[in-house]
């Protein structure tokens, strides 16, 4: 009875631990669930008005010559995937990590610690993805692309639908996707296709910035959820441990008087 009741006590301090482990955890998703969302957010704008303009450019027939408007296939195709700097947060890097395995010959640009430590690449932050190391990282895709050293270009990365739901999806940025109904009422200087041509690296950039960005939102949200769960289970694991302890400290006490009883009448 008294290996039970220590045991049970252990039991208690090791889930006690855990839960104040768990809570600290999804304080520290709070306090950054604000600012990635406001970052994702931020970004949505950018992207939009890129997309837009791209659209325009691309409903030109001159920039039907352009290079990223070639529709080669999807033989030999990179994929970024986006995945999270750290665990603990539910499905989130296991649901994009699940999606890529429909694509067991594409090429991978990991972006964010558990990506890097999965397909072998040195580790980066999906945290901390800069405008600066997007535009480097597009402006080399963008120029094999154009060289024909591969024929399409996504992005795995999560949809931030809402704070209990995210999505993993795929995106694909190159070759852009003529648009034929956009009604033009701008003139280009100097010309369509070379305004195209030069802003396509931007887009692709700002595309990877903003999918980043989206992607720790979710994470952060994911994490959140997760921790909040993980809490609720520890409190009543505790709830149940402690009922038990109670229990058992019942039963040895009753069973100490019950021998004391029986030693004094004998």
């Amino acid at each position: 009875m008294g290996q039970d009741i220590k045991s049970l006590r252990t039991r208690i301090k090791s889930v006690d631990s855990t839960l104040h482990l768990t809570k600290a955890m999804g304080l520290v998703a709070s306090s950054k669930m604000r600012r990635a969302n406001e970052a994702m957010l931020k970004s949505r704008d950018y992207v939009s008005a890129l997309t837009d303009a791209v659209a325009l450019l691309s409903s030109c027939a001159e920039c039907k010559k352009s290079p990223y408007l070639q529709d080669r296939g999807t033989e030999r195709t990179r994929m970024i995937v986006i995945a999270g700097d750290r665990g603990l947060a539910g499905g989130y890097n296991a649901n994009v990590f699940r999606l890529m395995r429909e694509y067991p010959d594409a090429e991978i640009i990991p972006v964010g610690k558990r990506a890097c430590e999965r397909y072998g690449a040195a580790v980066n932050s999906s945290e901390h993805v800069s405008p600066a190391q997007a535009m480097e990282l597009a402006k080399r895709l963008c120029a094999e692309f154009a060289e024909g050293k591969f024929d399409r270009l996504c992005v795995v990365s999560t949809e931030y639908v809402s704070m209990l739901t995210q999505t993993p999806r795929i995106t694909t940025l190159l070759p852009l996707q003529p648009n034929q109904g956009t009604e033009r009422s701008v003139i280009f200087e100097p010309d369509e296709l070379t305004i195209l041509n030069g802003v396509v690296p931007t887009y692709v950039a700002g595309m990877i910035v903003a999918l980043a960005r989206e992607s720790f939102a979710c994470e952060v949200a994911a994490r959140r959820a997760a921790m909040d769960s993980a809490g609720k289970n520890a409190q009543e694991m505790i709830d149940d441990l402690q009922l038990s302890y109670n229990r058992a400290r019942q039963g040895a006490i009753t069973q100490e008087i019950t021998e004391i009883v029986a030693g004094s009448g004998n």
